[in-house]
């Protein structure tokens, strides 16, 4: 194994923002070097969640028992609980213990929100569904590093609005260095835009 990436789970977590990247880290294929990561799921506690899709998940651990030695990466899917006040400011406040240790974290869509209210992103560039979405959260200062793409790769701090889950696999995949490039540009081809021309590229591999 190459290690563990976290995936945080919550009530309402939306569940297809973050398939692409944890089959693709599990399965192995492609990758430059043998082996896979271990996907381990973090609950606030360990008591099951329920997915906005309906899918029931028992997290693997709690998150206080959660550190960054232990992990190659935390992923913060979306949910609308993000919306919903601060039920899931611990795994803001989680975040920046990570990105603090130089550990990456990957935000998608209302977990961005999170991070804005964090302050997590004032001083990074990063992308979300709208700059609208961010200026409405509070304590957010971060317009002016605020980019118009379909995901953001900024140190260690990866983030997407709601309709990028492949492009927010693919700086994932970047950040974690698992392809080679002219892998990772098929693979974001092919699962983007079925492009047919990147399936060879990716048999080759």
């Amino acid at each position: 194994m190459k290690g563990i990436v976290h995936h945080a789970v919550y009530d309402t977590l939306a569940d297809w923002e973050t398939g692409h990247a944890t089959a693709h880290l599990r399965s192995g294929r492609f990758q430059r070097e043998p082996g896979a990561y271990e996907i381990v799921t973090v609950g606030l506690t360990t008591d099951p969640v329920v997915s906005m899709g309906g899918l029931r998940i028992t997290p693997d651990l709690a998150l206080d028992q959660l550190s960054p030695v232990d992990s190659a990466l935390l992923i913060l899917p979306g949910a609308d609980l993000w919306d919903a006040g601060e039920a899931l400011a611990p795994f803001a406040r989680k975040a920046r213990e990570f990105l603090e240790a130089g550990v990456p974290v990957a935000a998608i869509c209302g977990a961005t929100a999170g991070l804005a209210r964090e302050g997590l992103l004032d001083d990074r560039d990063h992308t979300s569904a709208v700059v609208q979405y961010l200026e409405a959260q509070e304590s957010y200062a971060g317009a002016k590093r605020y980019l118009d793409e379909d995901a953001v790769l900024d140190g260690d701090l990866i983030t997407a609005g709601p309709t990028e889950p492949v492009a927010f696999a693919r700086e994932i995949f970047r950040r974690l260095d698992i392809y080679r490039p002219e892998v990772l540009d098929a693979w974001f081809r092919l699962f983007s835009r079925s492009d047919a021309s990147a399936f060879e590229v990716l048999m080759a591999a």
